[in-house]
């Protein structure tokens, strides 16, 4: 099928948290397109790999801890080397801690920021390095959140990780747009992921969240990832520093 300006065949995508949920859907819907994705994560990414297959598309396999900013340059420096040259860069890895703020510790903190935040920036600086040093253009997109735009409930760094994330989405856009590296970003609703589990598990907090989607429904993975392919493709070529909400219309209500 061609998808024309939606295609994403002949190019090479890196992928945080593939493995499952929001990240396993994004590398799903890169294939589709005829994208080939390296997926990166520190556990593993069979399940992601054997979908990926079924549909004939490409899939390399990347174990980093991306609690670490060093290893994640470092994988990235690798695969450029080993797989590239990357065409474009999904930051989806990321973690949630849900504790009251009076009780929130260091540990908490830190371990969300340097996941979400830390690591999503020096990522984004190693595409954007390699793009500038080859004269290749290049896309990245960020995953932020609908606590981008609200406080949420018992989440203080992921609030704060996901107000960052679209703060340095717009910095980046700004420094180089004109260099031709696309950077935007996709805000997701509720998901059906391990993430919101505790919330879905929960009747009441999923009866009010339900009740405020126009939609009627929790978003699915593939929902995120045809966005993500849109963004990674030509039909965006004059987006910049944008952020797409993909949640059923919570933000609107």
């Amino acid at each position: 099928m061609d998808l024309g300006a939606f295609s994403l065949s002949g190019k090479t995508i890196l992928v945080t948290g593939a493995n499952t949920g929001i990240g396993q859907g994004i590398a799903l819907s890169i294939g589709r397109a005829g994208g080939r994705v390296i997926g990166v994560g520190r556990s593993s990414m069979a399940e992601t790999a054997s979908l990926m297959a079924g549909q004939g598309a490409e899939f390399v396999e990347l174990r980093a801890d991306l609690g670490s900013t060093k290893a994640a340059q470092a994988m990235f420096d690798s695969a450029w080397a080993e797989h590239g040259p990357i065409d474009g860069l999904v930051n989806n890895a990321g973690i949630i801690k849900r504790v009251d703020a009076v009780d929130f510790t260091e540990e908490d903190w830190d371990e969300v920021m340097d996941i979400n935040l830390k690591t999503m920036f020096f990522l984004c600086q190693s595409m954007g390095k390699k793009a500038l040093e080859a004269g290749r253009a290049a896309r990245i997109v960020n995953i932020a959140s609908m606590l981008s735009f609200q406080g949420g409930i018992r989440v203080a760094s992921y609030t704060a990780s996901k107000s960052g994330v679209l703060g340095i989405t717009r910095l980046l856009a700004n420094e180089w747009a004109a260099k031709g590296i696309n950077v935007n970003a996709i805000a997701p609703g509720y998901i059906e992921t391990n993430n919101t589990e505790a919330l879905r598990n929960d009747p009441d907090r999923s009866s009010s969240i339900l009740g405020r989607i126009p939609a009627g429904r929790w978003g699915v993975p593939a929902d995120i990832g045809d966005a993500a392919v849109f963004l990674l493709a030509p039909a965006s070529n004059y987006m910049n520093g944008a952020v797409i909400p993909v949640d059923g219309g919570w933000l609107a209500r």
